[in-house]
């Protein structure tokens, strides 16, 4: 079965770049054309739909402010990391010169080539485990229908650094 090919002009206008990034890209490798390379003067390269990906994503690496060199990282890692499934990666772009992969519950920085995986922990159950664990501990003094902290509090349990952290962090305490 025959692949559809979208020639640079095409490529062009879908990914939002200028023939003239679209060439240099190609002679400088940082993305070439996978169904057809120009073979000299007249002849046309010819895109696959992956490789739109690939521009698309590169174009956004420069918009967020990611130079060639590091964008050109970006992209070896990024294929090396999710293969032809972009659409399972997030990327982050921290600052200038800082691209993270978020892919499940992983961070990955493209730009040392994988290295500095972080851990994503999930913050959504916190008040749930957290007011769980008071109401196992301390359930002969938790006041129907109010929440577990508010309880403890009202019952005189709670640290005055936590009623009052912001406070006292702005008195300079």
């Amino acid at each position: 079965m025959d692949q559809v090919g979208f020639r640079g002009p095409q490529v062009c206008s879908i990914v939002g770049i200028t023939y003239r990034q679209l060439d240099y890209w190609d002679r400088t490798g940082l993305s070439r054309p996978s169904l057809a390379k120009a073979r000299g003067s007249g002849s046309q390269r010819l895109y696959a739909y992956k490789d739109l990906l690939e521009l698309k994503v590169i174009k956004q690496l420069l918009d967020g402010g990611v130079n060639l060199h590091q964008a050109r990282r970006a992209i070896e890692c990024l294929s090396e990391s999710v293969g032809e499934d972009l659409t399972t990666a997030n990327l982050v772009l921290v600052g200038e010169g800082s691209v993270l992969l978020r892919t499940g519950e992983e961070i990955i920085d493209l730009l040392r080539g994988g290295q500095g995986v972080f851990n994503v922990v999930p913050l959504a159950g916190v008040v749930g485990e957290v007011d769980a664990a008071i109401h196992r501990i301390d359930s002969g003094r938790v006041v129907s229908g109010a929440s577990p902290a508010a309880a403890l509090e009202d019952a005189g349990t709670t640290d005055s650094a936590t009623t009052s952290g912001p406070a006292r962090l702005a008195e300079g305490g």
